[in-house]
């Protein structure tokens, strides 16, 4: 139990109706979750709004109410407060209610377009490989040192956020590393929470279905940069031509990294096979099992994240050497016969662009690429286009084919997508809209030496078609195909 008058710390109050000297069971923002003796938050979100439910709230047992406009009556006993902004009063009180937690720890995020899953990831295992208790929050999964708990948002809501924080405090976390979506930041998710650090990856084409303007996604990832406190990091990618931009009006101690720039954090690429990358990393040798450019970018990342948490850089860089790719990025399969297969998250042209050049750079050029691919549905229709063009260029043969379509017809995707391919590359263009059937015939397709990228999903287990979530899984799917072959 809480005060109400002490979980209101911070909030930006304009009016209370009522006494905060009420005792708070718990708090929630969904009316169907009310308990007795809970704070009900009434937050606008983009599907419904908690003005509405205000009553259904009290009639559940709630004590008092947040909102940002009053009932027209009140109801006796109840207290009600007035704030400026819900969302943000939530991101407060979460973090109150649930002790602070992100004080109690040392907290990193990572915000950008590609890249954050890795870099978590990567994080996490080295600093459990290093000795520590450590907290993970990603796209994939959240983790407690090695108990998974299933993840389903990038970031999660606020009160989701503190409560996951305040479990690793209990389990002895000293460290946590989280994705931090351009989503969040806007809809105040991470208000309230302290972060030791934040770190910038790349900013490219995506989300545009929800920040409308390149200039507003711009601006999102860069309010997490504006709200670090004086005593934290910020660190940016100096080779993306925002990179910089994170960094403006930032209190937060400033540092660069990149593989082009002169930047605090250096790193050179020496050698880029299937099986790993050389890298130059502070004028020392390291061999990581990560394959591909765009992931020398994720190695340097967490390697100057851990010198600014004051990790031994030789034990960092030793540690790194034996960490293994994420999944879902850029993993592959060898067949029998000598087919190799890529599967990866990659759903932004940027991202897909990477992971082209990164097979161009390793291939003889005496095998074919197939590339898969496909746009999820209910999102960003700019970029459809836009990634079957880019696939075009770097492929020999493409196969547009849905990925997750929700709502819409996967026709009209692939629709979508075809109109960005010259009418000379039509030839080499197949249209499948199923997924599973579009794999097999890729592999079908392939001779031995050649590469099948299967981009998109990457470590997703499900495609949502018409509100229903059915088991998919790229990975499985061509080791089964893979296994046809061999027998």
């Amino acid at each position: 139990m809480k005060l109400l008058s002490d979980i209101l710390y911070k909030t930006r109050l304009e009016e209370i109706v009522g006494s905060t000297n009420v005792a708070i069971s718990s708090v929630t923002f969904d009316s169907r979750k009310v308990k007795k003796d809970a704070l009900f938050i009434a937050t606008r979100g983009t599907a419904s709004d908690g003005h509405h439910y205000i009553n259904n709230a009290i009639e559940e047992g709630a004590a008092a109410i947040v909102c940002e406009d009053f009932p027209d009556t009140f109801r006796e006993n109840i207290t009600y407060v007035k704030v400026l902004n819900a969302s943000s009063a939530l991101g407060y009180i979460a973090c109150h209610f649930y002790d602070n937690p992100s004080e109690k720890l040392k907290l990193v995020g990572i915000t950008g377009t590609n890249g954050k899953t890795t870099t978590v990831t990567l994080l996490f295992n080295l600093f459990r490989g290093l000795g520590y208790n450590v907290g993970l929050i990603s796209t994939v999964e959240n983790k407690i040192n090695g108990t998974v708990i299933p993840s389903t948002h990038t970031t999660p809501d606020a009160l989701t956020l503190n409560e996951l924080l305040a479990k690793m405090v209990d389990e002895g976390c000293q460290f946590a590393f989280m994705e931090v979506s351009s989503h969040a930041i806007v809809q105040h998710r991470i208000t309230g929470v302290k972060f030791t650090g934040g770190a910038f990856s790349n900013i490219t084409h995506d989300h545009l279905d929800y920040h409308k303007t390149f200039d507003e996604y711009i601006r999102a990832k860069k309010q997490f940069f504006d709200h670090l406190p004086d005593d934290a990091f910020a660190l940016t990618n100096k080779d993306d031509r925002n990179g910089l931009v994170m960094l403006q009006n930032t209190k937060a101690k400033k540092f660069t990294y990149g593989l082009k720039s002169v930047a605090d954090f250096k790193c050179r690429v020496i050698e880029n096979h299937l099986n790993g990358l050389l890298l130059s990393i502070d004028n020392q040798e390291i061999w990581v099992k990560l394959i591909g450019s765009f992931n020398a970018y994720n190695v340097l990342v967490v390697y100057a994240i851990s010198v600014l948490l004051k990790q031994d850089k030789v034990s960092v860089l030793t540690t790194l050497s034996n960490l293994n790719s994420v999944e879902g990025r850029f993993q592959y399969i060898k067949s029998r016969n000598g087919i190799v297969a890529i599967v990866d998250y990659a759903h932004t042209p940027d991202a897909l662009k990477n992971v082209l050049e990164t097979i161009k750079d390793i291939r003889t050029g005496n095998e074919q690429v197939i590339t898969l691919v496909g746009c999820g549905g209910d999102r960003d229709a700019t970029k459809r286009p836009v990634m079957a063009k880019i696939a075009c260029e770097y492929s020999n043969k493409i196969i547009l084919t849905s990925d997750n379509p929700r709502t819409e017809d996967p026709e009209d995707i692939l629709n979508q997508m075809q109109s960005g391919i010259n009418p000379a590359d039509k030839k080499k263009t197949l249209r499948i809209s199923d997924r599973k059937e579009a794999i097999k015939t890729a592999i079908a397709f392939a001779k031995e030496g050649d590469i099948i990228l299967v981009a998109g999903k990457g470590h997703e287990k499900y495609q949502e078609i018409k509100g229903t979530k059915y088991p998919f899984d790229d990975f499985a799917i061509v080791k089964e195909n893979f296994k046809t072959l061999e027998e």
